[in-house]
């Protein structure tokens, strides 16, 4: 099976790179997208999720990404996003602390002037890498 390269990368450097590939799944904002060698070249904007790696033996890694663009080649898959973080890395204590402190900004009073899209994000931030950790 022909093999795919895939390096995942944020404004501080690189987080996750795989030169053995078999398929990637990438979350877009327009469904899933099953990446695998010879995949014609496009441009898909991600959406909040998780991208899974599947490597030789059935093997996967799991990386909790934020918004951000795949750009894929035949050979290539490019992920470009403002944050990620590799199932194994993720605090899970941490996440849920951010998904309650998310939660409690969503049901504040409107008069409190919450970002209610900058809250409703950080709940999905929080979420995907809580859901994301379970694969270690």
């Amino acid at each position: 099976m022909n093999k795919l390269a895939i390096e995942i990368v944020t404004p501080n450097g690189s987080i996750y790179s795989e030169t053995e590939a078999e398929l990637i799944v990438l979350q877009t904002e327009s469904g899933e997208m099953g990446v695998m060698a010879g995949h014609i070249p496009t441009v898909a904007p991600l959406k909040i999720g998780a991208v899974r790696v599947t490597k030789p033996g059935n093997d996967k890694d799991y990386i909790a990404v934020t918004e951000g663009f795949a750009e894929i080649r035949p050979q290539q898959v490019s992920v470009l996003v403002q944050a990620a973080e590799q199932a194994e890395g993720i605090d899970i204590e941490r996440a849920k602390e951010s998904l309650k402190r998310a939660e409690a900004r969503l049901n504040e009073d409107k008069a409190a002037h919450v970002d209610f899209h900058r809250a409703e994000r950080a709940l999905h931030r929080a979420i995907n890498r809580i859901e994301v950790a379970k694969f270690r």
